[in-house]
């Protein structure tokens, strides 16, 4: 088995980290580079950038800023937001990710996974689904874009699939409903995910204690959880949370 990954998350505004609950009420977290080089330091096993108004405001991730967190951390890197092209995937790579974000240019460009993994390969394309409740989905999950302005009319499960059949290596999965509330990771749509596809899938948005994450291996079926609040606030730092799932039995790296 291999063992579970633990990832904190910068969602980044005007060169701050920042978190809100819902996507919305966004309140400034700290600085990305120092963020960036502590997690580095505890252990973390990934660490994932999200310029989380590219989109939205139609302009390019900031390439200065990731250039300087890639600089600081020796870790797997992931970059996404407002990436649309493959000239924008090269250029994210090129400043020292190793794997780029996509979720309204794939939406909206399929093709650009294929491009992407067939160009960069697999490994590198993590596809980021927004997911929000709608009760007239087969899956009863909607995607959502623009970071979560935009509903699709998209089944989220479907949408894993076909983004899998693409060439996605990840899939970086966050409710919605779920975001920021320190409730929990959406185990339901989680699970329903995990068991449907043959790649990784990330678990994000709502987690608030350390038995969350046992729940998003144990019974959401992930294969790595994601987290912001509680690392930037510092309720809980990396090895804390380790430590908790070792001693509860689920393989972590060290």
């Amino acid at each position: 088995m291999l063992a579970k990954r633990i990832i904190p998350c910068m969602d980044v505004r005007n060169g701050r980290v920042v978190k809100g609950v819902h996507f919305v009420n966004i309140k400034d977290a700290g600085d990305p580079i120092e963020l960036a080089k502590e997690y580095n330091r505890q252990g973390a096993d990934e660490l994932v950038f999200l310029d989380i108004t590219a989109s939205h405001e139609k302009r390019k991730t900031t390439i200065d800023l990731v250039e300087k967190v890639a600089k600081e951390i020796f870790i797997p890197f992931t970059v996404g937001g407002g990436i649309s092209t493959i000239d924008d995937i090269r250029a994210i790579l090129n400043a020292g990710a190793d794997k780029i974000s996509v979720n309204t240019a794939a939406v909206e460009n399929p093709e650009l996974i294929k491009k992407g993994a067939k160009k960069f390969g697999s490994q590198c394309i993590v596809l980021a689904i927004d997911a929000r409740k709608n009760e007239k989905m087969p899956s009863k999950y909607e995607v959502v874009t623009y970071g979560g302005r935009k509903p699709t009319g998209i089944d989220a499960l479907k949408w894993a699939k076909k983004g899998e059949k693409l060439g996605a290596g990840e899939i970086l999965l966050t409710s919605m409903e779920r975001d920021g509330t320190k409730l929990g990771f959406d185990l339901g749509i989680t699970r329903k995910i995990s068991e449907k596809v043959n790649i990784p899938v990330i678990a994000s948005g709502g987690v608030g204690k350390l038995e969350h994450f046992y729940e998003a291996f144990e019974k959401g079926k992930a294969d790595a959880a994601l987290a912001a609040s509680i690392f930037h606030y510092g309720k809980y730092t990396v090895k804390d949370i380790k430590d908790y799932l070792k001693n509860r039995g689920v393989i972590v790296r060290e």
